[in-house]
């Protein structure tokens, strides 16, 4: 089979949240865009990965891109116009459509979905972006250090298109070009000896990374839903981790911050005041009642009647698969890795419908119900796993551990980069590893994002977009959030039509102070803050 060819000014491959940064950035700036996504709907680990936005506090007044602040008021927005909020909940400014405590911001995917696809409308209906969904990337045409085409196939179809571009942005979730493209890059656990981290360990391991989680939506009503017992359930009853404390299926984990093993409280529908939720983790993980940790939809904020019971994400310790790698394993391996991390998910929805323990004290909620209509799947999980650690490039700038702990750098905040092009705050937050490690969970400061994290070392016209960046194992923990990596992505998007109209690479960018500090004025001048205010300290 013949593959179609598509010429355009940038290609990128991977619609996650920075993939649609970059496009939105790069376009405005004049440039034409091919943007690839493997599943149905573009956003990533916001919207196919079905996980609401983890955010630092201070989200609503600052410490973002005025375009990711933009995207969150969109999905407000379509709250205001399409349901039936209260009159107090409609006027609300800060919105919290779940109630949840995770973030001030807890919606359905499906929400952010439209948003996004509003922004994106104006552009594909002049011409200047076209989008490939449910395709992967396949091979790459290399020439030294320039990339000069990417190949994605077509899931389904199996149909191949050749996008031939001046520079590819790498939004994918795992840095998939970066081996088809021989990009040098890194996995896993980086040496203590290579980038000095205390947390690091003695010798590098390159299979060591965080585990994935395959989230899903449910709801509590009347009646009797229980799914099917699944294939290898006694299995996933029956596991045990050393470090865990408990069964894996159970409400018991290890505390991501003490490491103590404790016991969360799990209370469908529990009738709290969701005018009363503080979404602040600085103050309060909110994780006590599961339920209403990363809700989605708290019914209460709606017309009484209208539905008959809170939405819930799953996204807790009980699904994090972490028996294997999903990235840089025979294809084979991978797809049965996934394969174990969907069952995982679904053994625990069986769990919890048929030998969960209950306040009343008998076991089982057979009221929970999947709800695949509003992850967007056949299967009523998430469409695609939330990946949390990515292949990274060997950047000309790696950001480490003692760049932004607090323990590190005591009362001085996090570095600061003259080179800075965005800031993020997050702890350091790692959950456990296909390695067996525990979680390692470090407070952070708020910090930046310097630009030499987004230049590969060698690479002329690659740039990575998400958490492929110039982290280690430690600080992609603080760096792969949803603010982030949008942050991340509209830089990209910027560096990458830069080098379109002006004929400057990243390198060159990075290299001359000159052309630097102007190019930091343009991301000011578009709504991208450099440095975040004094007097804001970390948790």
């Amino acid at each position: 089979m013949v593959a179609q060819e598509i010429v355009a000014d940038v290609v990128i491959i991977g619609g996650g949240l920075g993939g649609v940064a970059a496009a939105l950035a790069a376009l405005e700036r004049g440039a034409t865009v091919v943007l690839t996504e493997e599943f149905d709907w573009l956003g990533g680990q916001l919207t196919s990965q079905a996980v609401p936005p983890d955010e630092h506090p201070w989200i609503e007044e600052f410490g973002a891109t005025r375009s990711y602040r933009a995207l969150r008021s969109s999905i407000r927005d379509g709250y205001r116009r399409a349901y039936p909020l209260t009159d107090r909940a409609l006027a609300l400014s800060a919105l919290n459509p779940g109630a949840g405590w995770v973030s001030k911001l807890c919606h359905e995917p499906r929400m952010a979905v439209a948003a996004i696809e509003e922004r994106l409308a104006p552009w594909r209906s002049s011409g200047a972006l076209t989008i490939l969904r449910n395709c992967r990337p396949v091979s790459a045409d290399v020439d030294g250090d320039h990339v000069r085409a990417v190949t994605v196939e077509h899931l389904t179809s199996g149909a191949r298109t050749t996008l031939l571009a001046p520079y590819f942005v790498d939004a994918t979730e795992t840095g998939e070009l970066l081996p088809i493209t021989t990009t040098e890059y890194i996995t896993g656990f980086e040496a203590q000896s290579e980038t000095g981290e205390p947390s690091a360990p003695h010798h590098a391991q390159p299979q060591n990374m965080q585990a994935i989680s395959v989230c899903f939506a449910m709801d509590h009503v009347d009646g009797d839903h229980t799914i099917d017992r699944p294939v290898d359930y006694d299995h996933w009853r029956g596991l045990q981790p050393d470090f865990w404390g408990a069964p894996l299926l159970s409400f018991t984990a290890p505390n991501p911050r003490t490491l103590e093993t404790g016991t969360r409280v799990f209370e469908p529908n529990p009738g709290d005041d969701p005018y009363a939720v503080e979404a602040d983790q600085s103050k309060n993980p909110g994780d006590h009642n599961l339920w209403s940790f990363r809700r989605i939809l708290a019914r209460d904020l709606f017309a009484p009647g209208r539905f008959a019971s809170d939405i819930t994400l799953v996204n807790w310790p009980s699904i994090d698969y972490f028996e294997a790698s999903v990235i840089d394993v025979p294809a084979e391996e991978a797809e049965r890795n996934l394969a174990a991390a969907r069952s995982l998910s679904r053994s625990f929805f069986y769990w919890l419908q048929t030998e969960a323990p209950r306040a009343d004290g008998g076991v089982g909620h057979p009221g929970l119900r999947l709800r695949g209509d509003v992850t967007g799947s056949a299967d009523g999980l998430a469409q695609a796993p939330y990946i949390r650690e990515s292949r990274r490039i060997r950047a000309m700038t790696t950001i480490v551990e003692q760049d932004v702990s607090r323990a590190a750098r005591g009362a001085g905040g996090a570095r600061r980069y003259d080179e800075s092009v965005g800031i993020g705050m997050y702890r350091i937050d790692l959950h456990p590893t296909t390695g067996g490690d525990n979680y390692l969970d470090v407070p952070a400061e708020p910090f930046e994002i310097p630009l030499g994290a987004l230049v590969p070392r060698r690479m002329r016209n690659l740039i990575p977009a998400g958490k492929n960046i110039g982290t280690t194992h430690i600080t992609n923990g603080c760096y792969r959030l949803h603010p982030v990596e949008w942050n991340i992505g509209e830089v990209a998007g910027h560096l990458a039509a830069v080098g379109v109209m002006r004929g400057s690479e990243p390198h060159a960018v990075l290299g001359s102070v000159a052309v630097r500090e102007e190019f930091q004025r343009e991301l000011v001048s578009a709504g991208i803050e450099l440095h975040w205010p004094k007097g804001i300290e970390g948790y």
